[in-house]
């Protein structure tokens, strides 16, 4: 079935141009600018000069729409993934948190059985482990009790046990790390810094050995710190002076304020920034108390102020932002245009999977998972893989 989209702004990567893209099965056959595309085709949908965007892809969230990814069932991760799509998210990889080695186990077992391409749902592009190998002293609402060191026995039997994992975050300063790594890069799995420690140093030495991104950048991060009355650059630092480094960064208007997220656009640019959610189960869901990770075992915390705390208020726990909220506050808070925004949460986040062949933009040959919105954000239809999901 072909589907012609016209009247559309349509948001590339350079700029937002007039013009129509022709579906065709799962794929972009044709897009052109200033120009009608005359080709007769099954179903035409008028976007009445609103924008026409790729469809939004989040490399990093817990959960959504009350339901968590480690909650322990297949409903949940579809549940939570539908929430996901419902604010633009057409691709979306599902994150674990800090647990125990048979938690971690049960959990992969059971994605093992996620349809990856479930109806009525975004493309599950794979899976992005978060820990256990984390820092105490960065280690934020992660169960310190599960913290560990990399353990060749443990991470050898978890991708031994399944072949879905394409991301994996961790503090790079542990003993075994570096060991850590170069496994993962054999694997072809993006390696990213998170609830580190780590000094500017080790941060350089982990990139050159194959570490390309900083999850969730200056949260469970290090700074500047003195060690013997003398300053040492920490993490963050590292981030921005490595040019190719990719920094996610939660854009929710709460875990950064506007000025840092002023600072990271104007250092890093539009090229090296992914936008993230990190949203827990209360994204998309009212205020009230909800549990971070398994609904029977997880750490209780309070959703606020269009956040999520610790139930002492002592940190964060997690967004619950969705992915057009991402959009609509960097917009409001930085002088980046939207086209900008729109590659953060694209084609950037499709570069650091290496699937830009594929997906993050509106391209001839490419997947047609397509959004429209209006100039708020408001998310007006969804395509996911040539399929109009109501």
């Amino acid at each position: 079935m072909k589907t012609l989209f016209k009247n559309a702004l349509i948001i590339t990567s350079t700029g937002i141009t007039s013009g129509e893209v022709l579906v065709n099965g799962s794929k972009i056959e044709k897009v052109s600018f200033n120009c009608p595309i005359n080709e007769k085709t099954e179903n035409v949908i008028d976007v009445q000069g609103l924008y026409l965007s790729p469809g939004f892809i989040d490399v990093h969230t817990h959960g959504a729409g009350g339901a968590d990814f480690m909650d322990g069932d297949l409903e949940s991760i579809y549940t939570a993934c539908k929430m996901h799509l419902n604010h633009g998210t057409t691709s979306i990889v599902p994150t674990t948190i800090t647990s125990t080695k048979q938690s971690l186990f049960d959990f992969i077992d059971l994605f093992n059985q996620v349809d990856l391409h479930a109806p009525a749902c975004p493309n599950i592009l794979g899976l992005h482990l978060e820990g256990p190998y984390f820092s105490y002293d960065q280690r934020g609402a992660q169960d310190p009790e599960n913290l560990r060191n990399p353990d060749p026995d443990e991470y050898l039997a978890v991708l031994k046990r399944t072949n879905r994992i394409i991301r994996w975050s961790f503090a790079i300063e542990l003993p075994g790390a570096m060991d850590f790594v170069k496994v993962l890069r054999d694997r072809n799995i993006v390696c990213s810094l998170a609830h580190s420690d780590a000094t500017c140093e080790e941060v350089f030495r982990a990139y050159e050995n194959g570490v390309t991104a900083l999850t969730h950048f200056y949260s469970g991060m290090s700074g500047v710190k003195r060690v013997n009355a003398y300053r040492v650059a920490g993490a963050i630092e590292a981030g921005y002076l490595l040019e190719d480094m990719i920094c996610e960064v939660i854009s929710d208007g709460k875990h950064l304020p506007k000025e840092l997220l002023q600072l990271i656009y104007k250092v890093k640019g539009p090229e090296k920034i992914c936008l993230v959610t990190d949203s827990m189960r209360g994204a998309g869901m009212p205020d009230g108390n909800y549990l971070l990770g398994n609904k029977h075992s997880g750490l209780p915390c309070i959703v606020e102020d269009c956040v999520a705390k610790l139930i002492d208020r002592s940190a964060f726990a997690g967004s619950v932002a969705t992915t057009d909220r991402l959009v609509r506050t960097f917009c409001n808070l930085t002088t980046a245009p939207l086209f900008e925004v729109i590659k953060m949460v694209t084609l950037n986040p499709a570069t650091l999977l290496n699937l830009q062949k594929t997906k993050g933009s509106i391209s001839e040959g490419k997947d047609a998972d397509l959004i429209i919105f209006d100039e708020n954000i408001n998310i007006q239809k969804k395509m996911v893989m040539g399929v109009i999901i109501e």
